[in-house]
This record gives C-alpha cells, sequence and structure tokens, in this order.
C-alpha cells in the first residue's frame, strides 16, 4: 500500500534535502508536486487542501527555513501532519462492556466482511483470550451463512446455528442471546451488504444496531475502491453511526487514497487493516507507522513485531550459530525462506524496511518477487535429505530431476545453488570475525536481525 505515493513523495524531499537553503518558493514548489501526488494517489480534493495549507503553514515559519536543515524540517512536518490525518494512534477494538460485547460489521457486498468477521473473531481469540462466537445475519446472499461457519471452522470459532426463514433482526437476538447463556465475551455479527447503498440496507441495519446496541460498529471498505469507499463510509457514519472503519485489501492498492481520506471525511479512525488472504493477515492500523511507510522511513517495529509472531526465534538462532561454523545448508536456507512465505508479501516486508525504494526497483528488475521464493522453496523441498546435506551430489541429471519435480527449470535450480554457495561463503568469512559477525549477520536480515529471518541472498545487491 502507499507505494506510489511513497515513490513520488521520495522524489520530492530527495531534491528539496539536497538543498542548503530553502526559500519559500522553494516551499511552495515542493507543496504543488505533494498536492498532485495526493491528488495521483485518490485522496479528496477537501482532504488534500486541508493538508497542504496546514503543511504549508507551519513550513514557511523562520524556525524551519532558517534551520540547518530546513529539508529535514519539512519532511518532519509533512510526516507530523499524515499522523494527524490519520489518528488516532493505534485505536483499538473497545470491549469496556458487559459481556458479551457486540461487535457489529457493516459495509458493501464485496469488500469482504464476512472474511473480516472472521479474521477479527480469531484476533480476539489468540490475542485477548476472547470467547467469540460468530454470527451470520447476511439472509439475501446464497451460501453467506455457510462461508462464516466454514471460515470459524477453520480457526475453531464457533459460528451460530442458521434457522431456516429467520430474518435478521430474530438471528441478532439469538446470537446475544446465546452469548448471554454460554457464557461468550463476545459476538461478532456479520450483516448482509448490497452493491450499492439502498433505503432497504440502512433500515436493516439500523434496526439490527438498535436490538444488540453494539460496542462496535465497524465499517469493512475495500482499499482498492478509492474513493467509491470513502462515499460509503461518510454515508453509513450518516445514517447507522460507525465507531471504526476496517481497511480490506490494502496489499493490492498501491495508491491509498481511500486510507488518507476516510479518517478526515468521517471523524472515525481507521482500526484494522487487512493485508492479504490469509485468516491471520489483520494488522492493527499506527498513524506513526502508517506515515513512515508513506515518507520511506519503514516500519521497523511492525516488521519485529510480525518476525515474532511467525518465526520460530530458538531455531533461528541455532541457524546463524551454525552458519557463522561454516554448517549452512540448503536445509536450512528451505527454512529461511518458508520463513519468508509465512510473514507475509514480499513486497509488504520490505515497505517496512526503511529506504527501501530503489532496492524494490532493483528486486523488481531481478524478477525477486514472492513467486520467485516459492519456487527456490519448490526446488529445495525436490531434493533428497542427502542432497540438501551435501549439495556436491548434485550432477546434471540430478539437477534435471530437481527442476521436473519442482516445475521450475535447470536454470533456476543451478541459479538457486550458486546463490546458496555465495550465501555459504559470505557466512563462513563473517563466522570468522566472531560477535562481529554475527552482528552483521543480522544486519543484513538473516535469523538474528531485523528481518527476521529474510535470507542476504534474497536481496539484490546495492551499491
Amino acid at each position: 500500500m502507499f507505494e506510489g505515493l511513497s515513490g513520488r513523495f521520495g522524489d520530492i524531499f530527495d531534491r528539496l534535502k539536497r538543498r542548503g537553503a530553502l526559500s519559500e518558493g522553494d516551499v511552495d514548489a515542493a507543496l504543488r508536486e505533494v498536492r498532485v501526488a495526493l491528488l495521483e494517489a485518490d485522496v479528496a480534493l477537501p482532504v488534500v487542501k486541508e493538508f497542504i495549507e496546514r503543511v504549508r503553514t507551519r513550513s514557511v515559519g523562520a524556525d524551519v527555513l532558517k534551520s540547518v536543515t530546513p529539508g529535514q524540517m519539512v519532511v518532519k512536518i509533512v510526516h507530523d501532519e499524515l499522523v494527524d490525518m490519520l489518528g488516532p494512534e493505534d485505536a483499538t477494538i473497545d470491549l469496556s462492556t458487559s459481556p458479551p460485547a457486540a461487535i457489529l460489521m457493516v459495509g458493501l457486498q464485496g469488500s469482504g466482511k464476512t472474511t473480516t468477521s472472521a479474521k477479527i473473531a480469531n484476533r480476539l481469540k489468540t490475542r485477548e483470550r476472547k470467547k467469540v462466537l460468530l454470527a451470520g445475519l447476511d439472509v439475501a446472499r446464497p451460501a453467506a451463512q455457510e462461508q462464516l461457519k466454514l471460515l470459524g471452522d477453520q480457526v475453531g470459532i464457533p459460528c451460530l446455528q442458521p434457522v431456516i426463514g429467520e430474518q435478521p433482526i430474530g438471528i441478532a437476538r439469538r446470537a446475544m442471546e446465546t452469548g448471554r447463556r454460554e457464557g461468550y465475551d463476545v459476538v461478532v455479527l456479520d450483516t448482509a451488504g448490497r452493491l450499492a447503498i439502498d433505503e432497504t440496507l440502512m433500515a436493516e441495519v439500523a434496526a439490527v444496531r438498535d436490538v444488540v446496541s453494539p460496542s462496535e460498529t465497524l465499517l469493512v471498505a475495500d482499499a482498492l475502491s478509492g474513493q467509491d469507499a470513502v462515499n460509503t463510509a461518510g454515508t453509513f457514519n450518516e445514517r447507522v453511526g460507525i465507531t471504526g472503519i476496517v481497511l480490506t485489501r490494502v496489499d493490492g492498492d498501491s495508491r491509498g487514497g481511500a486510507a488518507l481520506s476516510m479518517r478526515s471525511v468521517t471523524g472515525c479512525p481507521i482500526k484494522l487493516m487487512g493485508v492479504g488472504e490469509k485468516i491471520d493477515d489483520l494488522e492493527n492500523f499506527q498513524a506513526t507507522r502508517v506515515a513512515g511507510r508513506i515518507l520511506g522511513m519503514g516500519d521497523v517495529v511492525g516488521l519485529v513485531e510480525r518476525a515474532q509472531e511467525t518465526v520460530d526465534q530458538a531455531e533461528a538462532e541455532k541457524v546463524a550459530k551454525r552458519a557463522l561454523k561454516g554448517q549452512f545448508t540448503l536445509d536450512d536456507l528451505g527454512a529461511q525462506l518458508a520463513q519468508v512465505r509465512k510473514m507475509g508479501d514480499l513486497n509488504g516486508i520490505l515497505g517496512m524496511l526503511p529506504g527501501v525504494g530503489k532496492m524494490k526497483k532493483q528486486m523488481a528488475a531481478a524478477n525477486v518477487d514472492d513467486r520467485m521464493i516459492a519456487h527456490q522453496h519448490a526446488i529445495i523441498q525436490s531434493m533428497t535429505p542427502a542432497e540438501r546435506r551435501n549439495p556436491k551430489l548434485l550432477n546434471a541429471k540430478r539437477r534435471k530431476r530437481i527442476a521436473a519435480g519442482s516445475g521450475t527449470t535447470v536454470q533456476e535450480v543451478n541459479r538457486l545453488l550458486k546463490q546458496y554457495q555465495q550465501m555459504s561463503g559470505m557466512m563462513k568469512k563473517m563466522g570468522k570475525l566472531g560477535k562481529k559477525g554475527m552482528a552483521a549477520l543480522g544486519g543484513l536480515g538473516g535469523p538474528g536481525g531485523p528481518g527476521g529471518g529474510l535470507p542476504p541472498g534474497m536481496l539484490p545487491p546495492t551499491r
């Protein structure tokens, strides 16, 4: 998300920071470019106007223009205003009510509401140890309730049994009664959606709201729909009253205009964002971190948190120690590739590292992506245990067999082996440096580093 905007901002501020001193004209020229970049990212015009005016007012002050690093000061002002636009910081789901707390999920059809309901239920169960009940109120869309039950079954969360002919208000009442009777902490109610907002939808959602008195009414909005999502948010807020927003398909939206507009248009915080299709691909929306990503400052804290959730730290440390002793095997490389895949989309991971804009372009040119990592993992999996321990066994015939077994080419097998040899040799040299070598391995994104297991060989050489 924000990939296009981040690239544009990076170019604008690189030029600004290279200047020793700034005039009002320099600031105005940079802000004109920022304005165009925001509009092209599909940010609402009133939001852009207000943002640019606030930044300009602060940037042309004497303290900024006469400071030692005026360019850096302007970037900080833009960062602070982005945080203010996106805030408040870390708006969590409010469950401070007598159990069961009702979470009402609303939104248009196709926004990912049912999947998000299951994701939130899973998050509350695993992170906050809450006993959660799912309830499907969508009786109009065929198999909507069955879909919710299947998602619940995947993560061991019960779903209210459907009753033929029962209407949404009746389902909502029965769900809350079941929650009270059976000691549930939270009831997540997945309401019906429509292809577009209409009076029937609004009346139904408002009636359910009045019955359950939810502690949270969360609007699920598709980030890819841009200004349509912003308009939808405004209407739902006026007619139903929402307490927060969950943005879905964030991983597919390179512009990010919906996220930047929604908070200003509705006054409601963005609480969560869906960053992938897996049931645990849901992140807190934190303004400082998101602003940092937009300005190319990264989100190292978020990356470390994601690594902690997915990486076996003890095993990673064992791999690092073996690597520094010159015992790094293809099994170890395969384990690292598996860890990277567990952490999610490679572009998303790199977007959390500071100053990776140019590196991402290098990686794109070198075809380094999730598909390549999947291919490399498949190649290693297609080897025998003996071959993974001793790559010298891999003659031409064996390489041909591995390529056929992994659905790749012999050239890809050769490339992986060459990469492995380079990594192994580099790690052996680091091992001779002792503790300094361990620190260097961590800094490159190895098992002990902030990359949480990102293999150094996955990164293109930097200049």
